[in-house]
């Protein structure tokens, strides 16, 4: 592992996340430079089998989905269902800022590892929980001990309700927003609870719900029916606020043009040759190109789909907010991502060449996050971790 630069470098967090939310919280921190100690059951987190999978099976022990969120940690295996490992994991817990998990309601509670339990333990200690509908600790809900996943999550916090084309019932996210945004704002509570304890010495309990987060991310339908009794609903690629603000079709792909204000609409009409638009009452304004938004985005649509991506990017880039719809290869083939950072090649153990993970978007520069090292096999770090908090060999054996 290579030196870590991050700001968090002098944070320990003991991760008993699997999955994607509680991971990807974790693997932010540790991006940020955190010493991230995965605390995994003799099986292996559930996610270590899921693709794409290496050719080397027997040299690497995951696939894609875990090298990219399980990036920059340590492997420890601890059986913590057992009374040995249990009590490794305390003494681990003694030298920790904080602990993650985001297992249903009640699991760690019964298997004798609480929030109140490791407080004992040490007082200082932060302990974050990320679940479906959240920790009663923090607030009771009806559905505390349901099961949930990111397309729930996306559904009961109003994405998909707003998402999709005009006049359809709702579309998911791709990405598994449902999962990552709860786990992005579980990592900036984590951090700000240890910076409280680092100042008062008491630690405390944090939780973040996917519902929760997700309705936080769909702020604008809470406040839009609140306010004005709408429901929001699709609106395809476009916004119902703004005009033009769309997706629109090319020759080869589509592109995105966003020129609301008028200035940047002043420039798009000399540049698709219709500066006649600028003093139309139809379109001489935000307001009046809101009110017909169809016709602008059909004026607009003849000249797009006429040209090629590359050619209207070529055009108006720099002058109109503009950008390609891009595939996975035209990322790649982008010159911004691996300018800043952001297609990172990280070896793989075993007879496997390198894959190439997303990286970290939170730039520093005095203390630069980044990706110091690969994903952990199963255990790789047992000894290690187990030996510097002073848990004998014979003790490890036992859990």
């Amino acid at each position: 592992m290579n030196a870590r630069t991050g700001p968090l470098s002098d944070v320990r967090v003991l991760d008993l996340t699997q999955a994607l939310a509680g991971p990807y919280c974790t693997m932010l921190l540790a991006d940020l430079g955190a010493d991230v100690i995965k605390i995994e059951p003799p099986a292996g987190d559930m996610s270590r089998s899921m693709g794409p999978l290496p050719v080397d099976r027997e040299g690497c022990d995951y696939g894609g989905y875990f090298a990219s969120v399980n990036r920059n940690k340590r492997s420890v295996v601890l059986d913590i269902k057992s009374d040995a490992g249990r009590d490794a994991f305390f003494k681990l817990a003694k030298t920790a800022d904080a602990v993650v998990e985001n297992a249903k309601t009640g699991v760690m509670d019964r298997a004798g590892i609480s929030y109140e339990r490791l407080r004992e333990i040490n007082p200082a200690l932060v302990y974050a929980a990320i679940r479906g509908f959240g920790d009663p600790r923090t607030g009771a809900s009806p559905y505390a001990n349901w099961p949930a996943f990111d397309i729930v999550a996306q559904s009961m916090g109003g994405l998909v309700a707003v998402t999709g084309p005009q006049g359809g019932g709702g579309y998911k996210a791709g990405p598994g927003v449902g999962d990552i945004y709860p786990g992005t704002l579980a990592a900036l509570g984590v951090v700000s609870a240890i910076h409280a304890a680092r100042r008062t010495g008491q630690g405390q309990f944090l939780d973040v719900a996917m519902y929760d987060a997700i309705l936080a991310l769909c702020e604008m339908v809470v406040y839009s029916y609140s306010g004005g009794g709408i429901v929001r609903e699709p609106t395809g690629n476009g916004t119902a606020v703004l005009c033009p603000f769309d997706i629109f079709p090319t020759c080869d792909g589509a592109v995105a043009i966003a020129a609301p204000g008028e200035n940047h609409w002043n420039i798009l009409c000399d540049a698709i040759g219709r500066p006649e638009l600028v003093t139309d009452d139809r379109t001489r304004n935000v307001n009046r190109r809101v009110a017909n938004a169809e016709f602008v985005r059909g004026i607009l649509s003849e000249w797009t789909k006429v040209h090629s991506t590359r050619e209207i990017v070529n055009a108006i880039g720099g002058k109109v907010p503009v950008g390609p719809v891009n595939s996975a290869k035209d990322i790649f083939e982008d010159p911004h991502p691996r300018a800043r950072g952001m297609l990172v090649e990280v070896e793989q153990p075993g007879d496997n060449p390198p894959i190439v993970l997303a990286g970290c978007p939170i730039k520093l520069t005095g203390t630069p996050s980044g990706i110091y090292a690969r994903a952990p096999r199963l255990g790789e770090h047992t000894d290690e971790v187990l030996a510097g908090a002073g848990i004998s060999i014979a003790h490890k054996e036992q859990s």
